[in-house]
């Protein structure tokens, strides 16, 4: 998937922004190490999808990281966010590459002041609504969003893992009025009927951020998040769902958080991100 990066400004349909992150973690680690590892794996991931018979052609703009070296979560937001905001001015479809999902945040802010028109879809086995008392982490960007002005509304959340979130926080969500779909759910009626209900629960917002947690993938598919549980998302599920929404005209951005690569002595981790990019582009490209 080499050959797709060019340098910004050369016309690409899809930007790429780096958002080193690592600070705030619930878990610390090396998420930070993420933007680097996904564009080092690319190499290793074709361009021919056999199942549809068709080759990637989209070219994807890399505007490189945002400069936030050793900065704290409230320091770095505006950074990503401006980086973002300037992907998406130029590009259909931004790919943000975090960090930890403290990035969600100025990545949706990015899309619009008006937070009331643009709607968040999250692929995440936690519910991300931790307190604000202790300042911004990445348990709670949708907590912080709710609190910035975002409309439960406007807010679905898909593959909610059992053992993994506070009662409060379930709590919480559904009185803010977030569409929230369990994992168990996405196991019983499938994901395809999880991502028809979300998409028509934020089907009022003109522009869409999806935040891809990657800890919402099984453990034994995805070692190398500290957040990821056994029993979560299988990943050919969660390919699916990244195809199916990036390829909405309305979804403007989508993230990829919490991989921390150094968990994984393996290279399985860098694989499944590697092909997060390729259903990304692959969805983009039936637009």
């Amino acid at each position: 998937m080499n050959d797709l990066l060019v340098k910004s400004g050369d016309g690409a349909a899809i930007g790429l922004v780096g958002a080193p992150l690592g600070a705030g973690s619930v878990t610390p680690g090396n998420c930070d190490e993420a933007p680097a590892a996904l564009r080092k794996v690319l190499r290793r991931i074709g361009l021919y999808d056999i199942d549809t018979g068709r080759e990637l052609s989209a070219r994807v703009a890399d505007m490189g990281d945002a400069a936030i070296g050793g900065m704290e979560i409230e320091e770095a937001t505006s950074p990503i966010r401006e980086l973002a905001r300037k992907s998406a001015g130029r590009h259909a479809l931004t790919l943000l590459v975090g960090g930890n999902n403290a990035v969600t945040r100025p990545g949706v802010q990015a899309l619009g002041e008006d937070l009331g028109k643009v709607g968040l879809i999250t692929l995440d086995a936690h519910f991300d609504m931790r307190d604000l008392s202790d300042g911004l982490g990445n348990g709670n960007p949708v907590r912080a969003l709710i609190e910035d002005g975002m409309p439960g509304a406007n807010i679905a959340q898909i593959g909610l893992a059992p053992f993994a979130n506070s009662q409060e926080m379930h709590r919480d969500a559904l009185a803010a009025g977030n569409r929230v779909i369990t994992q168990a759910q996405v196991d019983d009626h499938g994901i395809a009927a999880a991502i028809e209900a979300a998409l028509a629960h934020v089907g009022h917002c003109e522009a869409i951020m999806v935040d891809c947690d990657i800890d919402v993938i099984d453990r034994a598919q995805l070692p190398g998040a500290p957040g990821a549980r056994p029993g979560g998302m299988q990943a050919r599920d969660f390919f699916f769902a990244v195809r199916k929404l990036a390829g909405d005209p309305r979804v403007r951005m989508i993230d990829l958080t919490e991989w921390d690569p150094p968990l994984d002595l393996t290279d399985l981790s860098s694989l499944v991100a590697g092909r997060w990019m390729a259903e990304a582009i692959a969805g983009f490209e039936t637009r």
